[in-house]
């Protein structure tokens, strides 16, 4: 598909899913497509089937809020990070806690596995990234160099470029097998709140506090195009499996399609009573789920 030959899509949203007590901070979805996680301020995480909305485990060990979660490619492992400080990993089909992880001084904000699932990389408020070895559950390594909170961390579907975004406005480019550092990119006015690669690796998308959206050249780290349209932050991004839409979910409660090549406007997703915090696609790029202060998680469907 060219550049100016963006995708017609409508969106329904088809399931509202309710459990949660507070605010959905995380949602993630199982390689399959059948599993849905969602990570809460109510301390827990819950695993849905997705397909029905019917909730299988609620985990609970956390003694704080839970920001991030993420499921191993294997589909086998949900990984969780908290205000607590910890790292959790469970059992997805069991529902069974198998490992915490202790390392980091503050809040873990994000997390992602490696490619492979060999590796867990977390960002944290205490200004670092940690990447952990997932067969010793031990820490590997930590990557040092922002001045203020990191807030978000993606992985290349390769595996082999991480990229942090940190409330000191940087996005910073890191080799997983070799840690030193490769790019600082500056364009933000505003704390970095998600950024996301995709899947060609060859655009990063970068979003902040002033709900501004960046499209940067991954390889060069060249500034492409600036996306304006949310009238508040910019909570979450994410790619298409396909690479042709970008998803942003915002504080003004909508989620925002755009076609990456163009940085048009495909359309808008509303029906949240609350800030957006965490948007993804399904691996067959059918479904997006969102997950909302107003402590729901809406299954949005799409119709060609």
């Amino acid at each position: 598909m060219s550049a100016s030959q963006p995708p017609t899509l409508t969106w329904t949203c088809v399931k509202t899913l309710t459990g949660h007590d507070s605010w959905v901070r995380s949602v993630t979805i199982s390689p399959n497509g059948q599993i849905l996680a969602s990570g809460s301020g109510d301390k827990t995480i819950k695993i849905w089937y997705l397909p029905d909305g019917v909730l299988i485990h609620t985990l609970k060990d956390h003694d704080s809020w839970v920001r991030s979660v993420a499921i191993s490619p294997d589909g086998k492992i949900v990984a969780s990070g908290s205000n607590d400080k910890t790292i959790k990993l469970w059992n997805l089909k069991r529902g069974k806690l198998l490992q915490t992880l202790t390392g980091h001084s503050d809040w873990v904000r994000s997390l992602v596995f490696s490619a492979d699932g060999k590796e867990l990389i977390t960002a944290s408020q205490d200004k670092t990234l940690k990447i952990w070895n997932l067969s010793t559950q031990k820490l590997d390594r930590t990557l040092r160099g922002h001045s203020h909170w990191v807030v978000t961390v993606a992985i290349s579907r390769k595996g082999k470029v991480i990229v942090s975004g940190s409330n000191d406005k940087t996005i910073r480019l890191w080799y997983l097998q070799d840690p030193p550092l490769v790019r600082i990119l500056k364009g933000h006015s505003g704390e970095i709140l998600s950024v996301a690669i995709s899947p060609n690796e060859k655009i990063l998308a970068s979003s902040d506090v002033d709900g501004k959206i960046n499209l940067w050249d991954l390889r060069m780290g060249k500034l492409l195009r600036t996306i304006t349209g949310h009238s508040n932050a910019v909570n979450s991004v994410v790619f298409s499996p396909d690479g042709q839409i970008l998803a942003s979910g915002s504080k003004d409660k909508t989620i925002k399609l755009w076609h990456p090549g163009t940085g048009k406007l495909l359309d808008t997703l509303s029906g949240h009573f609350g800030w957006i915090w965490s948007i993804i696609f399904s691996p067959d790029g059918k479904i997006i789920a969102s997950g909302s202060w107003d402590q729901t998680i809406k299954i949005w469907q799409r119709s060609v």
